[in-house]
């Protein structure tokens, strides 16, 4: 069973910084594809960054753009996403979720397993 685990949320103010990661154990697949959602109370989970399993090839929602990084460290088996400029509204459960597949992806029925998701709080 894959197991993911992020780590890295928690109470920051507007225009603050943070890094999430996400581990994952016991990969059923030799190479996989990444992402990070999102879900704000009362709302749909949304898609946020996507990276595949080279990690050259990567997308972003238009609320992430240029402001959110996502990485990854094979090695480490760890997904990365960096976010800058942080604003209330992007107060949200942030999950990670990995697909069978190498490729990226930006729905979330294309993957198979989530983590249990870290709370990020912006506040005004």
């Amino acid at each position: 069973q894959v197991q993911l685990v992020e780590s890295g949320g928690g109470l920051v103010q507007t225009g603050d910084s943070l890094r999430l990661s996400c581990v994952v154990s016991f990969s059923t697949a030799s190479r996989y594809g990444m992402g990070w959602f999102r879900q704000a109370p009362g709302k749909e989970r949304e898609f946020v960054a996507t990276i595949n399993w080279a990690g050259d090839v990567t997308r972003y929602a238009d609320s992430a753009k240029g402001r959110f990084t996502i990485s990854k460290d094979n090695a480490k088996n760890t997904v990365y996403l960096q976010m800058n400029s942080l604003e209330p509204t992007d107060t949200a459960v942030y999950y990670c979720a990995y697909r069978r597949a190498s490729t990226t992806g930006t729905m979330t029925t294309q993957y198979d397993y989530w983590g249990q998701g870290t709370q990020v709080t912006v506040s005004s």
